[in-house]
């Protein structure tokens, strides 16, 4: 299932301070403004070690003090102490759209302090990972905080080490993404996949429940992350979640893979496009496009649907395209084939971040990796 995505209690361990450091920054994350004690008796941390660790993040700068709550107590009232949002700053790079890279730097909040994108323009291989580079050091040099880390979301199977495995789209074989933004700009970099991207941004910053939790996240290809029981699903070699690339028509379309007939060919946002395009030509109405697609997209997922009884299916991508008629033929053919159990309280919607939503998410690989937070 892999690592659990936040700390859940005390653990012995060599990096014991690193860990409790955590536990309060989590708990800070999560839950906002606390007292000393209040931190001690909700992490489990006596007072001493609790007052000592918040002296030192407040030292580092990640944390500071608000002063006395509002209400009125007897006796002396505690000083509340909270996460300093903007004490530093997190790169975040979404590469999954078919024609532009896009960046933000993000503060501790998961909030967006500033934007910038470059054009793809048809850079593959090297040219890319130069492209990227660009990006990244064009943000570093919109913040004038320290930069906590470089996260960044990729199409394609990416490895625990950063490096993309897989991203036909990009051809990218092998590539060691993370270790060249690493080396060229002296910071922790994270990549993941973006899918996986996604649903960690959905998860950590969106407004989910707390059962199984899958995001299809449609760009230039279809991929799938998902949280089950509070962990992120890996799979073999990382490749959990490559739905983009089961087939689903044996008798469609060539695929960047390969193959022909994958999920991706059908739904990925070109694809889909393209498809809108022929339809109105042909005198088709979109929602008649759209609803065929989600039929067919529906078919795909009801299985994974029950397979695992998600709570959450969240639909990642162009709303123009995803939030109607598709999200709508996908809900009701899922529902269709799978058990009412499957299908209660299930629900199928679109981000609630919308296009931020991998790069919050590559956010989140920062602080997850570097803080211990999510």
């Amino acid at each position: 299932m892999g690592r659990p995505l936040r700390p859940r209690g005390k653990l012995l361990q060599e990096d014991a301070r690193r860990h409790h450091r955590s536990l309060l920054l989590q708990q800070l994350f999560r839950e906002g403004p606390a007292s000393r004690a209040d931190l001690a008796r909700s992490t489990g941390l006596t007072r001493v070690t609790t007052s000592d660790l918040i002296g030192e993040l407040v030292a580092d700068g990640l944390v500071e003090e608000l002063g006395a709550p509002a209400e009125a107590r007897v006796g002396k009232p505690p000083t509340l102490v909270g996460l300093a949002a903007d004490a530093t700053h997190i790169v975040g790079i979404d590469l999954s759209n078919d024609d532009r890279m896009t960046g933000a730097v993000v503060n501790l909040l998961g909030q967006v302090r500033a934007r910038h994108e470059v054009a793809i323009d048809g850079a593959t291989g090297q040219d890319a990972v130069d492209l990227v580079h660009r990006l990244a050091a064009e943000l570093i040099a919109l913040t004038d905080r320290p930069v906590l880390g470089i996260g960044v979301g990729s199409p394609g199977v990416v490895g625990a080490d950063g490096t993309v495995i897989d991203a036909p789209n990009l051809a990218w074989a092998d590539t060691p993404l993370s270790a060249s933004l690493a080396q060229a700009f002296d910071l922790p970099v994270f990549v993941a996949n973006d899918a996986n991207t996604a649903v960690l941004g959905e998860h950590t910053f969106g407004q989910t429940g707390t059962g199984g939790l899958m995001v299809l996240r449609v760009g230039t290809g279809v991929g799938a992350g998902l949280v089950l029981e509070g962990s992120l699903l890996h799979g073999h070699r990382g490749a959990a979640g490559e739905i983009g690339h089961v087939v689903v028509d044996p008798d469609g379309e060539r695929c960047a893979c390969g193959r022909t007939g994958c999920l991706e060919t059908l739904v990925a946002v070109p694809r889909l496009r393209r498809r809108l395009a022929e339809g109105a030509a042909n005198g088709e109405d979109a929602d008649e496009v759209l609803t065929r697609v989600g039929e067919q997209l529906g078919a795909a997922l009801a299985p994974v649907v029950g397979t695992l009884n998600l709570q959450e299916l969240v639909l990642s991508g162009p709303q123009e395209l995803l939030d109607g008629p598709l999200r709508e033929a996908a809900d009701r053919v899922i529902r269709s084939r799978t058990m009412p159990v499957s299908g209660e309280g299930l629900v199928v919607r679109a981000s609630t971040l919308g296009e931020d939503v991998v790069l919050v998410g590559a956010a989140v690989l920062v602080l997850a990796g570097q803080l211990g937070v999510s």
